[in-house]
């Protein structure tokens, strides 16, 4: 992976539309990057209305239904460990072959922000400039980074 992209739900539909092309015409698409999509999507709405699918650039898509929470709400969604597994495999398993990692919610503010900084932390990288402008939701973060120590002393 060389990037990880962290956008609102409209930011990575428009990201993923500059990749498609019509039928025989390859040619004609805007980006030809390769990419990954964590999509994180609201379940009070059961979804945003569209899911985004593998494609020839888009290699894999892991959709994960959580609410931008901090604690235990009734008729939310709070993101737990099976989740965190799912995107610390997400990751691992795409980290040499794709080009970009692309991690949405609905505002590209706070869950998928704790999420980009994970991946970028997890891959070796420094995540400062995402705690820098705004505040990723630091439970999401913090699961994320307790289940990939566990992970890491479990192996160990």
């Amino acid at each position: 992976m060389k990037r990880i992209l962290v956008k609102s739900v409209f930011d990575a539909f428009e990201y993923v539309m500059e990749h498609f092309y019509p039928n025989g015409q390859e040619e004609m698409a805007q980006r030809t990057n390769t990419y990954a999509v964590i999509s994180i999507q609201d379940t009070h709405t059961k979804g945003f209305g569209f899911k985004f699918n593998e494609s020839r650039f888009c290699k894999d898509v892991l959709t994960l239904y959580f609410d931008d929470t901090v604690k235990e709400i009734d008729g939310a969604k709070l993101f737990d460990d099976e989740q965190a597994n799912q995107i610390i495999d997400f990751i691992q398993s795409h980290k040499k072959d794709v080009d970009t990692l692309l991690v949405h919610c609905y505002g590209g503010q706070s869950r998928s922000r704790a999420v980009g900084a994970f991946a970028v932390k997890m891959l070796g990288g420094d995540n400062s400039n995402y705690f820098a402008a705004e505040t990723p939701n630091e439970y999401v973060y913090d699961v994320l980074e307790t289940v990939w120590i566990q992970r890491m002393l479990c192996s160990d």
